[in-house]
């Protein structure tokens, strides 16, 4: 970890609950030890790789392969998408999901709030940025670990002109068994299926994962419900400012495409993203702000 980098954000640290570590592949990280929760969040990406409620087990997937290095996504956790969802359009040179998940962000603020701490990072335009996307912004990405965790997205349109973007929170969920994991709360909404050309479905009942799953769910503002039968709990999925919802795991045979997923680690995990992809995305007017937000709740069964 860079010394001065360090230095500079010591003053964030609160002792004893929130400390600025070095991370896996020397990556600066905040390390979370709260009464109410124990969570790790990278300044790289302004990724999250750990939630954990105080008694309960590891909720976020992150992959034993994952490359902690400069300028490639972590394989789990959080990856923020941003600008752009997936490849973007007018480009297929960029990079898949946008910029931010692989650069580095800055520290705002480390608050403690009864049990639960809240770490703020930021990321701005640059000239680097403009060269894959012309707009000016502050993004900021505020993460409260406590009971229950909450992510906040925050987009300021810093330029003089209106722009327009895709994002996502593209959360890795730890399950037992993919087989067994069932995804309530899409029922009779349309989808995207991603693996089929982009054709447009309608779902049927629960959502379970039979093969590789790529689906955008449109126009949705609903909670979802993972089911997970195997480690004998329910998480709760609910947002706010995000109108599609996306469903993936890779299954086999793509997983092993991925050099940064280890054998068989696809079983383990599930992605439920709130997002405004598609025809969602969003615009925003010269000095306004657009905030995704999204709370996850775990209970045993």
């Amino acid at each position: 970890m860079d010394s001065a980098v360090a230095q500079s954000y010591r003053r964030f640290e609160i002792p004893g609950i929130a400390q600025l570590v070095e991370g896996n592949g020397g990556l600066p990280m905040v390390r979370v030890t709260s009464p109410e929760a124990s969570g790790e969040m990278y300044l790289h990406g302004a990724h999250v790789t750990s939630w954990k409620p105080q008694g309960a087990d590891e909720v976020i997937f992150l992959s034993s392969r994952s490359k902690f290095e400069s300028g490639r996504a972590i394989r789990g956790g959080v990856p923020i998408c941003f600008p752009w969802f997936g490849g973007k359009a007018d480009d297929p040179k960029a990079p898949a999901h946008g910029f931010v998940r692989a650069k580095s962000w800055q520290l705002e603020s480390i608050a403690q709030t009864g049990g639960a701490v809240t770490v703020a990072m930021f990321t701005e335009s640059n000239e680097d940025t403009k060269k894959w996307w012309p707009a000016e912004f502050r993004l900021v990405h505020r993460v409260k670990f406590g009971s229950e965790l909450v992510l906040e997205l925050e987009l300021t349109n810093t330029g003089k002109t209106s722009l327009r973007f895709e994002e996502a929170l593209h959360t890795y969920h730890r399950v037992g068994s993919i087989e067994a994991a069932r995804v309530r709360g899409l029922d009779a909404v349309q989808y995207l299926d991603k693996t089929d050309s982009n054709r447009k479905k309608t779902q049927h009942g629960e959502v379970a994962i039979v093969s590789e799953t790529d689906s955008v769910y449109l126009d949705t503002s609903a909670a979802v419900e993972l089911e997970d039968p195997v480690l004998r709990r329910r998480t709760r999925v609910t947002k706010e400012n995000s109108r599609t919802t996306v469903v993936w795991n890779p299954w086999k045979e793509k997983a092993r495409t991925f050099s940064d997923f280890a054998e068989d680690e696809w079983m383990r995990m599930i992605c439920i993203e709130a997002s405004n992809a598609s025809d969602f995305a969003v615009d925003v007017a010269p000095g306004q702000q657009h905030k995704m937000r999204v709370t996850v709740n775990v209970a045993a069964f």
